[in-house]
């Protein structure tokens, strides 16, 4: 079956950035995302998770997008903008798509 190249973006951030950040998404045309909730992890703060939290406000979010490697500089400037000040990490990795018309 033939594949067809493509960006995955990954963006780890604050819960209660969800909102700004996927209208900075749909603002750059990447409409098609995924949104899960992030259960805990560790970073340079050291371990952490989401037990003993009162509301989903203080959590974390990972945010999932695929698009057409054209269009990922314009993505990037757009999910930087809102992650710059906030704590989160953007990650890009390279992926294969079957349907690239969704894209």
């Amino acid at each position: 079956m033939k594949t067809h190249p493509a960006k995955r973006v990954e963006i780890m951030i604050e819960a209660l950035m969800e909102r700004r950040l996927t209208e900075a998404l749909h603002a750059t045309g990447a409409t098609g995302y995924t949104i899960l909730p992030v259960l805990g992890g560790s970073g340079s703060s050291g371990p952490w998770t989401r037990e003993g939290q009162v509301s989903r406000a203080s959590g974390m979010i990972a945010v999932v997008c695929i698009l057409r490697p054209d269009r990922l500089d314009d993505v990037l400037e757009a999910v930087y903008a809102v992650v710059e000040n906030h704590i989160g990490v953007v990650s890009v990795s390279n992926c294969e798509v079957v349907r690239d018309t969704r894209f």
